[in-house]
C-alpha cells in the first residue's frame, strides 16, 4: 500500500496555501480555506483536518456535533493573534470568522466511509472497471459558490453530503480541492463522452471559465488513466506544482491553491 498527500499554493504568485491535506491508512483528507472573506483561513483549514475524529462522520446531525466540540480552542488561540493585530482584523474575526471546505474519507476494510461540506471532493477509481465514483453532485455545480464550515455561522444541511464506497485492491481512494476536482472529474467525463453528454454539455453553457477549460479539454482525447497517473506520480511539491504549472498553460485547470492526497 502506498499514501502521499500533498498541498501547494497557487504557483507563481507568492500567496499563502491556505490548503490543508491529510493521509494516513484510515485516513484521507483535504480542507481548501476561503481565503475571500473572513481571516485566518489557512488555520481554520489545517485545524480542521487535524482535528479529524478517528471514526466516519455518518450524518449532518454527527459532523455538526463534531465542529461544535473542536471549534472553540482555535477561537480562542486566533482571538489571541487578533487582539494583537487590533483594528480591522480584530474586527474580521469577530464580524466574519474563517472559512474553509473539507473532504474527508475513513477506510475500514472493504469500505470507505466518505463524508464533505462544500466543495472539495472524495473519489474512488476502480482500475479493473475503469469507473470513477466521487462524492460530488455534477460538473456545472462548481460554479455555484462553495457551502462553508465557519465557527460564526451555523451549518447548512444542504451543504453536507455523506456516502461509502466500495473498496478492493483495485481501488485508488483519493480527495481533492475544488480546482484540481474539476479538472479530474471534467476529464474522467470526456473520457466518457457517451455516458456524461448531458451532463457536460450543461456545463459547456454555463459561460464561465470552467466552461472554457471544458472546451479546450474536448479536443485532447487524453485517457484518464493517464490524467490519474501523472496526479499520482507527484510526490514531492516541485513536480506537484510543475504538474499544475503545465495545466495552467495549457488551460485545463483554474489558478488555485492545490491539495490532493491518496492511497492506493
Amino acid at each position: 500500500m502506498r499514501i502521499h498527500c500533498i498541498s501547494i499554493p497557487k504557483p507563481g504568485q507568492g500567496s499563502v496555501n491556505e490548503d490543508a491535506a491529510r493521509a494516513s491508512e484510515t485516513l484521507l483528507a483535504v480542507s481548501d480555506g476561503a481565503g475571500g472573506g473572513g481571516i485566518y483561513a489557512e488555520k481554520w483549514s489545517t485545524y480542521l483536518i487535524n482535528n479529524l475524529l478517528g471514526a466516519p462522520i455518518r450524518s449532518f446531525e454527527e459532523f455538526d456535533q463534531w465542529v461544535d466540540s473542536i471549534w472553540e480552542p482555535f477561537y480562542n488561540d486566533c482571538e489571541k493573534l487578533a487582539k494583537q493585530e487590533g483594528g480591522l482584523v480584530l474586527d474580521k474575526f469577530y464580524d466574519e470568522g474563517s472559512f474553509a471546505t473539507i473532504a474527508a474519507m475513513w477506510i475500514e476494510g472493504d469500505k470507505a466511509y466518505w463524508a464533505t461540506y462544500g466543495d472539495s471532493v472524495a473519489f474512488c477509481y476502480n482500475k479493473r472497471m475503469g469507473l470513477l465514483a466521487h462524492s460530488f453532485t455534477k460538473l456545472s455545480d462548481f460554479n455555484k459558490a462553495p457551502y462553508l464550515v465557519n465557527y460564526n455561522n451555523e451549518l447548512s444541511r444542504d451543504g453536507f453530503r455523506n456516502g461509502t464506497f466500495d473498496v478492493d485492491d483495485d481501488c485508488i481512494l483519493f480527495c481533492a480541492s475544488d480546482a484540481l476536482s474539476h479538472y479530474i472529474i471534467m476529464m474522467y467525463e470526456l473520457a466518457h463522452k457517451d455516458l456524461f453528454e448531458k451532463e457536460l454539455l450543461e456545463a459547456e453553457q454555463t459561460e464561465t471559465k470552467n466552461a472554457v477549460y471544458i472546451e479546450t479539454a474536448t479536443n485532447m482525447n487524453i485517457p484518464f488513466e493517464e490524467v490519474l497517473r501523472k496526479l499520482m506520480n507527484c510526490q514531492s511539491p516541485y513536480l506537484f506544482e510543475r504538474h499544475l504549472k503545465k495545466l495552467l498553460r495549457d488551460k485545463l485547470i483554474a489558478l488555485d491553491d492545490y491539495s490532493f492526497c491518496c492511497r492506493y
